[in-house]
């Protein structure tokens, strides 16, 4: 990148002033400083969290964004300041389940990676933060698999669609109550698993910790746990190990 700017430079296709934006590693807004070289330390540009920020704060950094060709993803957001947001940014996409708004150019609308993230969930209930994951995982890229409502309660669901989630490249695995769906997941397949313990449960569920308890103590190797109700958390490593795993491979 850097070679490619000199050389327009020196050959006068590109300004000086046009150069040193393109080198400065962020933008800033006052209230923000956009990092517009996340993606390339990282592989994936900035994601905006979208609780107690404005609707113009959430435009002024989206469109910062956008200019640089980046996809835009915006979590934790409500209809409301979404719909004021497209307002301005009519082709943006607003997901109501996940609570999602999102930008991606027409080129990077179809995944280019082979293979797919699992995004397993124990209950209907769980539904709104694997959508989060699943969400997040398209929007990087990643093809998805959806395989919801197959908990412990009734196992002979999950087993139906073993083959499915064994041929997966990562599995995301979200649950409440106990959250015993990671360690089943965990003990049947050869991928990582990344476990999401929800706040679904009654009083002695505390909020989601009990679940948590019972993913970080489990006995399957291979898992990792992320917050409560972090649904992007776990949708972004998901789609990081796949990116990974294809940039070893050549397919990136």
């Amino acid at each position: 990148m850097l070679e490619n700017i000199l050389k327009q430079v020196q050959d006068g296709s590109m300004s000086v002033e046009e150069a040193s934006k393109r080198l400065t590693p962020f933008e800033n807004l006052g209230f923000a400083k956009v990092d517009h070289h996340r993606k390339k330390r990282q592989g994936f540009p900035e994601i905006v969290y979208g609780e107690n920020k404005t609707a113009e704060q959430i435009i002024g950094i989206a469109t910062s964004l956008q200019s640089q060709n980046n996809e835009v993803l915006i979590t934790r957001i409500t209809e409301e300041k979404a719909g004021a947001i497209q307002r301005v940014c009519p082709d943006y996409v607003y997901d109501r389940i996940s609570q999602l708004l999102y930008w991606r150019s027409s080129d990077q609308s179809v995944s280019k990676r082979e293979g797919y993230i699992a995004v397993i969930a124990a209950g209907t209930s769980d539904i709104s933060v694997a959508e989060e994951a699943a969400v997040t995982a398209e929007v990087l890229g990643s093809n998805v698999h959806r395989i919801y409502d197959v908990g412990v309660a009734g196992i002979h669901r999950l087993l139906h669609h073993a083959e499915e989630i064994q041929q997966a490249t990562v599995s995301v695995v979200v649950a409440g109550m106990e959250g015993a769906l990671a360690s089943v997941v965990g003990g049947l397949v050869s991928h990582p698993v990344i476990a999401v313990p929800t706040s679904v449960g009654y009083g002695a569920s505390f909020g989601g910790l009990s679940a948590l308890l019972t993913m970080l103590n489990s006995c399957a190797s291979g898992i990792s746990v992320v917050n409560i109700d972090n649904g992007f958390g776990g949708g972004y490593n998901a789609a990081l190990i796949h990116q990974l795993i294809h940039k070893g491979e050549g397919k990136e």
